[in-house]
């Protein structure tokens, strides 16, 4: 009865397709958190422009975090089709 075919999605592509959402999602999180100071309302200048620069180093960190962990996805998926080329012969 056990069988060796995983019962759900390998666990490599379901992280890649969830860091893929997340990537496609953080411009719109970002634009929404950017411009929440407009909804405050009052004078909070100087509040506001430090939040904005923290959302801004918030987002360049994020985007970096999310492209490395796509890249290193991306090239671990690249060695195995290799490796599975090699041992098929479909080189």
């Amino acid at each position: 009865m056990s069988s060796k075919r995983p019962l759900y999605v390998a666990r490599r592509g379901y992280r890649h397709r969830r860091a893929t959402d997340a990537a496609r999602l953080l411009p719109i999180c970002g634009a929404f958190f950017y411009f929440l100071p407009i909804l405050w309302g009052g004078g909070q200048t100087r509040r506001g422009v430090i939040y904005v620069f923290a959302v801004w180093l918030v987002l360049i960190v994020a985007a970096g975090l999310l492209s490395r962990l796509l890249r290193r996805t991306s090239d671990a998926d690249d060695l195995d089709k290799n490796a599975t080329e090699q041992v098929d012969g479909t080189v």
